[in-house]
């Protein structure tokens, strides 16, 4: 593409030629297709699409300007899209009842918390998935908080089958939203595929069907036991996370949340929780306070497919993150036999 330019006039009468900031962001596109494969299917939705990538990027410089802000956006892979479209194909938390299988409530009872953790440097933590465009985030957080479990627990990180949870937890819509709750229950009657042996397949927004049969067993059968849900105040999730990584629900449908590359979100998001999850740790950066969170976007979201939010706001805690927070429970009967 051809740079831009157009004749301007000073006090003088002097014509000079000036770069048109359009060049900029078509610049600024055309690496953005480049790096995301990005092909359209003819000359009208590019058209549209750049629309909406202007319109995101300026809303990135600008919130980049401000100086009170304790995060940085950035350009990642879902900046050709409106916060509506995004909003529709990658979230899918439903808040359910508690259910049989809660087995109790995880509340902080005056023990040492440590100061700062990451469960990532313990090797409890997969590497970062992608949902893709379906609204399967809740399985994610059920697996990554399984995962975690299961290597606390076993002494061994197996990466679990989200496809199995999208396509066989009849409780769950699959694409269409489930909740970590509800999953781990499923999970207590179940034995647990491993990813490798039932990939993802979903991402495009169609779920499948059901073929349990034959995959290699990551979590036995019988080896959940139930999920406890998590006092919503700081220490809590702070006492639970020192035990292990934990599912969390936040509101996401918001533009910081969308092009968040780094630092600490804050007042970015409010209470109306949509996605699922998982707080697999928390510290202190520059004298701010933040819980760290692992996404299911890929790995060109935020700081490599993992986020920070603000740490020390309310009770409910940047955006609603107090508010639904529940792990697995893992059975060491289960864990021994293996």
């Amino acid at each position: 593409m051809g740079i831009c330019m157009y004749p301007q006039s000073d006090n003088d009468g002097h014509l000079h030629l000036m770069i048109s900031d359009e060049d900029e962001y078509h610049t600024a596109f055309r690496k953005f297709k480049e790096r995301f494969g990005r092909v359209y299917k003819d000359a009208a939705e590019e058209t549209a699409r750049f629309a909406v990538f202007k319109t995101n990027l300026l809303f990135i410089e600008e919130e980049n300007s401000k100086n009170e802000n304790a995060y940085e956006l950035g350009v990642n892979d879902f900046t050709d899209l409106t916060l509506e479209q995004f909003s529709a194909t990658h979230f899918g938390y439903k808040s359910t009842s508690k259910g049989d299988f809660l087995a109790g409530r995880h509340e902080y009872k005056g023990e040492d918390l440590a100061t700062a953790l990451d469960w990532r440097t313990s090797g409890a933590v997969t590497p970062v998935k992608n949902q893709g465009q379906c609204g399967s985030c809740w399985s994610f957080s059920t697996t990554g908080a399984l995962e975690g479990a299961w290597k606390i627990a076993s002494g061994q990180l197996v990466s679990l089958s989200e496809e199995e949870f999208v396509q066989c937890d009849t409780g769950s819509n699959g694409c269409g939203g489930g909740s970590m709750q509800q999953a781990f229950g499923w999970a207590k009657t179940q034995g647990l595929c491993t990813e490798d042996s039932y990939k993802y397949t979903s991402g495009g927004g169609v779920r499948g069907t059901c073929h349990q049969s034959g995959c290699q067993i990551g979590v036995p059968s019988g080896g959940v036991t139930g999920y406890k849900s998590v006092g919503q105040n700081e220490q809590a999730l702070m006492s639970a996370l020192n035990q292990q990584p934990v599912s969390i629900a936040v509101e996401a449908d918001k533009s910081v949340f969308q092009s968040y590359r780094s630092g600490i979100m804050n007042g970015a998001c409010g209470t109306q929780l949509d996605h699922g999850i998982l707080a697999v740790g928390y510290g202190t950066d520059s004298g701010k306070d933040y819980w760290l969170v692992k996404n299911s976007w890929g790995s060109a979201w935020g700081e490599q497919g993992f986020g920070k939010l603000e740490r020390g706001k309310n009770s409910a805690g940047e955006c609603g993150i107090l508010m639904q927070a529940s792990y697995p429970v893992v059975s060491k009967t289960a864990v021994l036999t293996v």
